[in-house]
């Protein structure tokens, strides 16, 4: 709900709908606005002069657009759905991401000491990121992260914030 404070003076100025009541109003015309810039944005369509068109070849004709759809074409890709949960880490390797930030690091170290203690026939594996903001896929450390997350049962990801 949108709250104004109401003006004093000469009120006569203000423009008002039918039912006198200009503060609900401009409120409602912001956001039917606001919609229909949102709609009309979200299915504009790029145009494009069609060069096999009359303008094209020196006529005066009216020219003609092709319309070309906003929505790319990509290749599907089939989900997988998520890994099921382990039903216990009892003998389990578990695996500790810790990324970049500075916090990282002592996270994941206190995360494996509690489950150290609680499982101690667990074995914990450490992998460190060192690239700010970037998939771990996509830096030269790629083989060796691959490996990391084949030889492990399950993942704990720290992000240090």
């Amino acid at each position: 709900m949108l709250f104004r404070q109401k003006p004093t003076g000469d009120l006569s100025k203000i423009p008002m709908n039918h039912s006198g009541d200009a503060f609900k109003e401009g409120g409602r015309c912001m956001r039917k606005a606001s919609i229909i810039a949102l709609i009309l944005g979200a299915s504009a369509v790029m145009a494009e002069q069609d060069p096999s068109s009359a303008q094209s070849a020196g006529n005066t004709a009216e020219p003609q657009f092709r319309v070309l759809s906003p929505w790319a074409e990509a290749d599907p890709i089939t989900p997988r759905g998520i890994s099921p949960r382990l039903s216990s880490l009892v003998g389990k390797k578990i695996g500790l991401f810790a990324n970049f930030k500075r916090a990282s690091r002592p996270i994941v170290a206190e995360v494996g000491k509690r489950l150290k203690s609680a499982y101690p026939d667990c074995e914990i594996s450490l992998f460190e990121s060192r690239g700010a903001n970037v998939v771990e896929t996509e830096t030269e450390n790629r083989e060796q992260f691959i490996a990391w997350a084949k030889g492990v049962d399950a993942v704990v990801l720290a992000v240090g914030d």
